[in-house]
């Protein structure tokens, strides 16, 4: 895509003026890194915190029936109280994943449903989920609205310092508040394995709040590359790569992102293909790789076992906190146990690695 063709962000001009490289990410123009480069980003977003423009993510409103949302989803919106947020799968008919999305339940019980998708599958997220509406309710893109994600140790001090009522939240619930004079929407949740919150604000506001969340001196914006390393290192899936079509939830092991009344009535998207996983074992599961020497497999490296393909690295990159290569991949379920040796396909060269359980870096959620 032609750079004129690129979409802006309502941050676009903050993004330059504080001097990113911007690159072409799922028709955005996009910050991968700013002056201090992705390992500082990284790291400081562990130890302080760090301010994410995902404004290019989808958000949208859902009225109406929620039944007509729920049948394509994996959550049990009758369960989602005021005030929670839920990760959950959105499958096809036979139980591939066409997208993982987060839906909450911010103004009450009479308020609809707010969903984020991705930003990559936006377009055809909306429109499968109109079609199969069939009039039962109503999706409102909410185009007018940017997100911010406020993440790592220091988060919660910086925003609740703005937001008093925030500290009341826990990992995955949400809330209507005020800051700095503008009505926002706040989840306690991110993409980084650490505390924080996802801000969806007005896009005629998103300057001002970001510049506020800046002036903090431990706030330092933070681009893709960094939220790239940090969400391998959380053993976080990235849509596309490491789940697609062509993977299903057990086989991604989101499982767990099955809600337990949704399996027991078995009214989900590719049910009877996906139970059936669930109760004999799927050909093949994603797991962790850790290699044995420094140099990082990237996706598309192939994982051999005593010379024979097995499967094949979904994400794989340098983890700063951990200081060492990192990997998520498929292999064979029958090798899926943490402690097999493998083999990582490097530039033509077998490297020794090893299965191992994730996330690599702890998770630091605040669960209360």
């Amino acid at each position: 895509m032609a750079e004129a063709d690129l979409k802006k962000t309502p941050l676009h001009d903050l993004h330059v003026e504080l001097g990113a490289r911007m690159v072409p990410f799922a028709g955005y123009a996009m910050p991968v890194q700013y002056s201090d480069g992705i390992m500082a980003e990284h790291l400081h977003t562990r130890d302080q915190a760090g301010l994410f423009d995902v404004s290019h993510m989808g958000q949208a409103d859902v009225t109406g029936d929620e039944a007509a949302l729920e049948v394509l989803i994996t959550a049990d919106l009758s369960a989602l109280k005021p005030g929670e947020q839920k990760y959950t799968l959105l499958l096809n008919d036979e139980g591939g994943i066409m997208d993982d999305l987060m839906v909450s339940r911010p103004f009450g019980a009479d308020g609809g449903i707010f969903v984020v998708v991705n930003a990559a599958t936006k377009g055809a997220d909306f429109a499968h989920m109109r079609a199969r509406f069939a009039g039962r309710a109503t999706l409102t893109e909410l185009a007018d609205r940017a997100l911010l994600a406020l993440q790592g140790p220091a988060a919660a001090t910086v925003f609740t310092g703005l937001v008093p009522e925030a500290a009341k939240l826990v990992f995955m619930q949400c809330g209507v508040f005020q800051l700095d004079g503008v009505e926002v929407f706040a989840s306690r949740s991110g993409y980084t394995g650490e505390d924080g919150f996802e801000i969806s604000v007005p896009a005629g506001k998103a300057d001002q709040i970001a510049r506020l969340l800046l002036s903090d001196a431990r706030v330092k914006p933070i681009g893709l590359g960094a939220r790239d390393s940090l969400r391998l290192e959380a053993g976080l899936c990235l849509y596309g790569h490491d789940m697609d079509e062509g993977r299903t939830p057990v086989e991604a092991a989101l499982t767990w992102a099955i809600a337990r009344t949704r399996r027991e009535r078995a009214d989900f998207p590719g049910a009877a293909r996906i139970l059936k996983q669930i109760a004999d074992g799927a050909g093949v599961k994603r797991v962790g790789i850790r290699p044995h020497d420094r140099a990082p497999a990237r996706e598309g490296a192939e994982i051999a076992v005593n010379g024979e393909i097995v499967g094949v690295v979904t994400s794989g990159g340098f983890g700063p906190t951990v200081g060492a290569p990192v990997a998520m991949g498929y292999v064979r379920s029958d090798l899926a146990k943490p402690g097999t040796a493998l083999d990582l396909m490097v530039r033509g060269k077998a490297r020794p690695a090893e299965i191992v359980s994730m996330p690599f870096a702890p998770h630091r959620f605040h669960r209360g």
